[in-house]
């Protein structure tokens, strides 16, 4: 009987995640990561069945890794403010980490939705716990009076939203700005110092 490696079966993760992420899922095939990977097509095929399981796997990472780091802000014994600061920079540095992985979720998910629903059978409970307990932190801050009512699902569409959009639009203002890479890299820096700022005074009653 075959024994999986976990070294072999993570480094097939890390080259589809790659290929992935440059190419999409339509343009990567499981001959191409197994070529990388220096192993042949079967191998692929006995760690992940599929190329759409092998998705599966990066997209679930990803989306667990997003939730973990939020989990994390809220569970801090610091102030709510500073909750929502430190998530707004978690957030913006995991974006900033894997930038181009807002374009794979966002046509993957357009053109397969069906992913979602089973992405969320694997992952269970953890979106609702998540939900739960920033859901449990504004109702405190709101009976408090330090915050505005508001949801936890319009909190963190505002961090979702302007976080994630300068990352869509960050290629074409790569290209038309012009700017050398420091300057490149002061934009983004200032840009989520501003995303703070503007989410921060949203939630003042």
């Amino acid at each position: 009987m075959q024994h999986k490696d976990n070294t072999t079966e993570q480094t097939i993760l890390e080259v589809a995640e790659n290929l992935f992420l440059d190419k999409g899922f339509a343009l990567t095939s499981t001959t191409e990561i197994a070529r990388i990977v220096g192993c042949n097509q079967a191998l692929v095929h006995y760690y992940f069945r599929s190329k759409e399981r092998l998705f599966e796997a990066v997209f679930e990472k990803h989306l667990k890794l997003f939730i973990h780091v939020f989990l994390e802000c809220v569970e801090q014994n610091i102030s709510f403010e500073e909750k929502v600061r430190m998530k707004i920079e978690t957030h913006f540095d995991l974006l900033k980490a894997n930038p181009k992985m807002p374009f794979l979720f966002f046509n993957e998910m357009i053109a397969n939705p069906i992913r979602l629903n089973l992405l969320k059978e694997k992952i269970g409970a953890l979106p609702e716990t998540f939900f739960s307990q920033i859901e449990s932190e504004l109702k405190k801050e709101i009976e408090k009076g330090t915050i505005r009512p508001m949801k936890a699902t319009d909190l963190m569409l505002t961090i979702l939203s302007l976080n994630t959009m300068l990352f869509l639009a960050g290629p074409v203002l790569e290209v038309i700005s012009g700017m050398t890479e420091t300057e490149y890299h002061n934009f983004f820096e200032n840009r989520k110092r501003e995303n703070i700022t503007i989410i921060l005074k949203s939630l003042r009653p």
